[in-house]
């Protein structure tokens, strides 16, 4: 029984740090992970994701570009499903999510090292 509990300990453990690490796999999570653990040092509240992304901005004025919609319908809802962020789509902010602690740690460890880290 004791071997059973330790097995599913572990195997929860490893599916925490592949959905780390499935998060941090993407530039655009990334950047969206790295910009809330910054803001959560200086200040706690939620922000605009799209205020993160400055490059490739549709030019024709509508306001919706190709990063926007990959963020609504990939990237913002991946982050909220593995529980790293809550989104509210009414208001289009994030915040750390129930999971935010999981992920923390590795992001400050990041954050600290960043000029020794390739970029991306």
């Amino acid at each position: 029984m004791a071997r059973e509990t330790l097995d599913h300990e572990t195997t929860t453990r490893t599916s925490r740090i592949d959905d780390v690490f499935e998060a941090l796999s993407n530039p655009y999570r990334r950047q969206l992970l790295f910009a809330l653990e910054e803001r959560n040092r200086t200040r706690n509240g939620s922000f605009a994701p799209f205020e993160v992304f400055t490059e490739g901005r549709d030019d024709d004025g509508d306001g919706v570009d190709s990063t926007q919609i990959e963020l609504v319908h990939v990237h913002l809802p991946k982050l909220s499903n593995l529980g790293f962020i809550d989104w509210n789509r009414e208001t289009n902010e994030i915040s750390t999510g129930s999971e935010w602690n999981e992920i923390e740690p590795l992001l400050q460890l990041l954050l600290t090292h960043r000029d020794e880290l390739p970029v991306g």
